[in-house]
């Protein structure tokens, strides 16, 4: 690790992913034909760990294993991305799993099993504070239980480290949590989900109303992940702005999240402007879905910059 800089600090889930390819995704029921199968190292914890080590900024991860055939494979696929394993604890017990449905046009369907990540604890983050304590900015998901990702909330905010947090999957937080979240980074289900959840009117096509939204429970930024019409970035100081997809192929659209957060970290700690970091985040999601698997498709740095410099 260089230690001339601050490590981005992922805390969160370690997954592997069992990926069927298939013309359409099933109804209820139904049972088709699939036309690939892969299994690929995910979950949004390790995916945006990947993310950032890809692009060649120093990236520490904190999470669990489990004690069976995919814990090796996945710490050992970690290590071979750069990603710093030390807070990487092992459990009794099964990794997660993630069973991935992908069809023909990129989109997916995902059941997740957490496994070891759902044994995730304050404690661990208490054993790992040396790791926090160092981070430039921690980024965290909700794939891990929902009172460590508070805790780690409190921590973050104790120890005046910037804290990232990808919604998702969308679930009920304490009052207070958003108060602690420097930027708070949801799809426009997760945004409408938490609208909702603190009295407030989703704003499912209007992603401003919706930023503002959410921006008034006391959150320092938003970022509003829209797929293929790009995102929507509302700063601290007022300043807003739409940042413009790109074209590209898609393929599978697996992680184009996590590969966004990683990427949207990375910038930051970069020096680039928030705008500038959503942009840079955008151009490495684009990259992503052309490829299949979650961190198989993380872009490198050249591939991002060259997309970002194309006419």
């Amino acid at each position: 690790m260089d230690v001339l800089k601050k490590p981005v600090v992922v805390v969160g889930s370690i997954n592997i992913d069992l990926v069927s390819t298939t013309e359409r995704i099933p109804a209820i029921g139904e049972t088709i034909s699939g036309k690939d199968f892969q299994i690929h190292p995910g979950g949004k914890g390790a995916n945006q760990a990947v993310a950032v080590a890809r692009l060649g900024y120093p990236v520490c991860m904190i999470g669990r294993l489990g004690k069976d055939a995919f814990s090796q494979h996945l710490r050992s696929n970690l290590e071979r991305a750069g990603v710093d394993v030390a807070g990487v604890m092992t459990s009794e017990g099964t990794s997660g799993v993630a069973v991935i449905l992908v069809d023909a046009k990129g989109e997916n369907s995902i059941v997740i099993t957490a496994g070891a990540n759902a044994l995730l604890t304050p404690q661990d983050l208490d054993t790992n504070i040396e790791i926090i304590r160092s981070a430039g900015l921690v980024l965290t998901q909700l794939e891990t239980p929902r009172k460590t990702v508070e805790y780690l909330a409190d921590l973050c905010a104790r120890e005046g480290v910037p804290l990232i947090l990808d919604p998702a999957p969308a679930r009920e937080l304490r009052p207070d949590f958003l108060r602690k979240v420097a930027w708070f980074t949801p799809n426009e289900t997760e945004a409408d989900f938490f609208i909702d959840s603190l009295g407030g009117r989703p704003e499912t096509d209007n992603p401003a109303a919706a930023a503002r939204e959410l921006m008034e429970r006391g959150l320092q930024g938003v970022i509003l992940k829209l797929g293929s019409r790009g995102a929507y970035i509302a700063c601290a100081n007022g300043e807003a702005h739409t940042i413009a997809s790109f074209p590209v192929h898609a393929v599978d659209s697996t992680a184009a999240g996590d590969a966004f957060n990683g990427a949207f970290a990375t910038g930051l700690m970069l020096g680039k402007s928030p705008i500038e970091s959503a942009q840079f985040a955008s151009a490495a999601a684009a990259i992503s879905v052309t490829r299949a698997g979650a961190q198989p498709s993380m872009p490198g740095m050249e591939e991002v910059e060259g997309l970002l410099n194309q006419p």
